[in-house]
């Protein structure tokens, strides 16, 4: 047999190679060095702008505009606490209700569903996320709101009047409950798919290993796929959370004009991005516009805050499992 020849040094090898070759990992270099640089750079003009717009409210106002709940623009006094609590409130119960079923959704596909069923199912789960949301909103006034105004509304209020979240019947469709409900059905799907590609990234062998323990199925997705997985499903919901304290034109249709800073979920509310949507346009002063930016700047702060949470708990948690 002939002997091979040894590789060549890496020195031969790199001299070898084409000057385009050198040039595509340079432009490759700059071109993702420029990009990573442009995002940052935008997310920093967007503050700019933001904080620019809204510095004629800021001065007027100070932080005092917080917790203010008078909102006239006639006599340009404005205040945001009752938009926050909406925003707040709509959000919070939309996130505790899709949270858990999403997360089944994904369990159901990655353990339970057999495969044609998975493969219908999950895509159709997916193309949930691509409804407009106007087009939800829109199917919230003409479907959903009748269905909470005549059945839904007077049932809840007829069987859990005594909570506080059920304590009237709905005058018309639009409600903060037509609102959670059509941002719970915007936030399932990219929940659902995140938690799916979670459960299914899940070892083998640990499952298998569970099982040779004597464990039944449930015992082990308890057990084992919860805890292996709690970063990211808790990151998942959070990320569904960031998505319903902005989500603004199908809230805008649903919810109504009137905010009430109330625990009834039948009573009519308004949301920060839901203000910025439909008056923006019809402001009648600059102080008006200015208090609009500065509803913007909150709700801009209030997703940083849910984004940075979900990045800190996946961290987290991936430390704790090395």
């Amino acid at each position: 047999m002939e002997a091979s020849s040894p590789p060549l040094p890496p020195a031969v090898t790199s001299a070898r190679r084409s000057a385009a070759d050198r040039f595509g990992d340079r432009a490759l270099r700059w071109i993702a060095a420029i990009a990573a640089a442009g995002s940052v750079a935008l997310i920093g003009l967007i503050i700019y702008k933001v904080v620019d717009g809204a510095r004629l409210s800021i001065d007027q106002f100070g932080l005092s505009f917080i917790w203010h709940q008078t909102w006239n623009p006639v006599a340009n006094e404005f205040g945001a606490l009752q938009f926050i609590f909406g925003t707040v409130y709509v959000s919070t119960v939309a996130v505790l209700v899709a949270g858990p079923v999403a997360i089944a959704i994904g369990l159901y596909l990655s353990e339970f569903a057999p495969r044609a069923v998975r493969a219908i199912v999950g895509p159709l789960v997916e193309m949930l996320a691509a409804i407009p949301s106007v087009v939800l909103g829109l199917w919230g006034i003409l479907v959903l709101g009748p269905i909470v105004h005549n059945q839904l509304g007077p049932w809840l209020n007829s069987a859990f009047g005594w909570l506080p979240f059920f304590a009237s019947t709905p005058l018309t469709g639009s409600s903060m409950f037509s609102a959670v409900l059509i941002v719970t059905i915007m936030i399932i799907p990219i929940t659902a798919s995140i938690s799916r590609d979670l459960f299914t990234q899940v070892p083998a062998d640990i499952k298998e290993g569970a099982y040779g323990l004597g464990l039944t199925r449930w015992e082990m997705i308890r057990g084992v796929m919860l805890p292996y997985t709690r970063g990211g499903l808790i990151a998942a919901v959070l990320l569904g959370g960031g998505r319903a304290v902005g989500e603004a034109i199908a809230v805008t249709q649903v919810i109504g004009t009137t905010p009430h800073i109330t625990l009834d979920l039948f009573q009519t509310g308004d949301t920060l991005a839901s203000r910025l949507a439909s008056e923006y346009q019809s402001a009648i002063s600059n102080l008006e516009v200015a208090s609009l930016f500065y509803l913007g700047l909150i709700l801009l702060v209030m997703s940083l805050i849910v984004n940075l949470l979900a990045q800190v708990i996946v961290h987290r948690y991936a430390i704790e499992r090395r």
